[in-house]
């Protein structure tokens, strides 16, 4: 088995890359950049590289980060990838895996990419699952890495951009399910007529407002509790920066509406930045008793180091 790792995230947007230790899951070293897969997607796509150099491109740019880390003993460490790097716009693309998806097991959908030219480190391109109308690429992963019993019932949410809700009966993942939370939320506060009508401020001195909105999601038709952002800016019932709160209270209600008062467990899975909204959303419209929370980054470095201990 491996001892270290190279752990990448590769997300539309983000990219982030680690160096762990697979004994104990520790973090000996890190890197982030904005340079998402649609960045250098596009980038390669103005590039005077021929299609079949589309890999070495994007190991460039791997190279460039590993070089970032200034570790002189990483060459021939091994690499896992995840994220939207096995999509149409990745590194290379790769079929989604099917559901129903036993936890444990090593169906994931994976190719190794063997070290070449300059680039010393071999792959592993780790792939997403879908459903019947749904896909998910990196939740996956980290769901491999999450502390899900191996018998019941559970849900497991994942806040993001496109927020998952993942159905886990008996340790199986039977279904999913995505909404399009963030993308919405950045949409209405910064290209709609709501923009006029909500400023980005921290949420810890309008927590009331936020449950405001979300009671209000859980409760309103979506497109009618979002027009009240309006008429609070109009009415000045809210200010600008109540409202960037109320907003997203109302979306984030409106994700959960559908699962208010199950008894079902779940187990909240994301960092700091939307765990404050989420714990408190979930708190309200189902509960205290049945709620757990796992941190998103030490679930997909578990996920990484359990991949690592099958494939490599």
């Amino acid at each position: 088995m491996v001892k270290k790792i190279l752990s990448c995230d590769w997300g539309t947007s983000s990219f982030r890359l680690r160096l762990i230790n697979v004994a104990d899951k520790s973090v000996l070293g890190e890197t982030t950049s904005g340079d998402g897969i649609a960045v250098v997607h596009n980038n390669w796509l103005q590039s005077d590289h021929v299609k079949n150099e589309r890999i070495g491109f994007y190991t460039d740019i791997l190279l460039s980060q590993i070089e970032k880390l200034d570790k002189h003993y990483l060459a021939g460490i091994p690499m896992i990838i995840s994220g939207m790097a096995s999509s149409s716009i990745g590194i290379t693309e790769l079929p989604y895996g099917d559901i129903p998806f036993r936890m444990n097991s090593t169906r994931l959908n994976v190719q190794r990419i063997v070290p070449g030219g300059k680039y010393p480190h071999e792959i592993l391109l780790v792939s997403g699952l879908k459903a019947k109308d749904d896909v998910m690429r990196g939740e996956e992963t980290m769901l491999l890495g999450c502390e899900i019993s191996e018998e019941g019932e559970q849900l497991i949410i994942f806040p993001g951009t496109h927020s998952k809700h993942v159905l886990v009966k008996d340790n199986l993942l039977v279904d999913f399910k995505t909404f399009m939370t963030g993308e919405v939320f950045d949409l209405l506060s910064n290209k709609s007529i709501l923009s006029g009508s909500v400023k980005i401020n921290e949420w810890l001195a309008h927590q009331n407002i936020f449950e405001k909105g979300l009671l209000e999601g859980a409760e309103n038709n979506l497109l009618n509790a979002i027009f009240h952002v309006r008429t609070s800016h109009l009415f000045k019932s809210l200010n600008p920066e109540e409202n960037y709160h109320f907003l997203s209270g109302i979306l984030i209600g409106s994700e959960l509406k559908r699962i208010a008062g199950t008894k079902i467990k779940i187990l909240l899975v994301c960092g700091q930045p939307l765990y404050e909204r989420y714990w408190r959303g979930l708190q309200l419209l189902c509960g205290k008793e049945n709620l757990q929370y796992q941190d998103a980054d030490k679930s997909l470095i578990a996920g990484h180091c359990k991949l690592a201990t099958q494939f490599l």
